[in-house]
């Protein structure tokens, strides 16, 4: 859970040079699953959220405007990250 919060506060701080991977870790965080991959595109979903949440792995990082729209859903559904189980 602690490196969660350390890659959110990063992103909050304005970092775009953020890893796929790391990424990854954190929007399952907040509850998404990986529901296919179809091609570069990583498609996740979540139970309470109607939107899905697409990510693209280039060269190991996650594109910024792709950051800034999950942002934005985290903060319309009011997501929090979950307690590690």
């Amino acid at each position: 859970m602690a490196k969660l919060k350390k890659i959110l506060a990063k992103i909050l701080a304005g970092s775009k040079n953020i890893s796929f991977d790391d990424f990854v870790a954190l929007v399952e965080g907040f509850g998404f699953r990986l529901s296919r991959v179809s091609g570069s595109h990583h498609i996740f979903i979540h139970t309470s959220v109607k939107e899905l949440v697409n990510l693209q792995n280039v060269k190991g990082q996650v594109k910024p405007y792709q950051i800034r729209q999950f942002m934005d859903l985290v903060e319309r559904y009011s997501l929090s990250l979950e307690e590690e189980r």
